[in-house]
């Protein structure tokens, strides 16, 4: 998967991110800092709510605006996922091309980098007349499988 962002570097650890951010001009502030960190530590995709709540029962006293307009910022940027959901936006710390697994019956959203076989992609741009720069496939599961039965 080719990545079109403006920077080279994926982001793949809480260093790159606070270095992006750096190279951004984008102040890091110590509400930045947390929601970072707190991503990072998590490795899991959250929602604003569950940010803000996080953060506060470590005690680390944030506003609910602050939360939402760091979140928002670090997104635009490129710094974080936000992952559109019927009820709501996800945060995660992988912001580079990725594609995920939707757990059904746990409704959690996992990461995966996968690669698609060549052969495959120049049979889609065959079909199609376009051509593949970068993609992300949804994979829909159970883990419980006895949900299924």
């Amino acid at each position: 998967m080719n990545n079109q962002r403006a920077y080279s570097k994926p982001i793949r650890s809480l260093n790159d991110a606070l270095e992006q951010c750096q190279t951004l001009g984008m102040r890091v502030s110590r509400q930045r800092r947390y929601i970072l960190e707190l991503l990072w530590q998590a490795n899991e995709h959250l929602s604003a709510r569950e940010i803000y709540d996080r953060l506060n029962l470590q005690g680390k006293n944030i506003g609910h605006t602050s939360v939402y307009q760091n979140l928002e910022a670090l997104s635009s940027q490129g710094i974080i996922e936000c992952v559109e959901r019927c009820d709501g936006r996800l945060y995660g710390n992988i912001s580079d091309s990725h594609s995920h697994i939707n757990c059904v019956d746990t409704n959690q959203i996992m990461d995966v980098h996968i690669e698609l076989p060549e052969d495959l992609i120049k049979q889609i741009e065959a079909q199609t007349g376009i051509k593949i720069t970068d993609y992300r496939i949804d994979f829909y599961g159970y883990k419980n499988q006895k949900a299924v039965n």
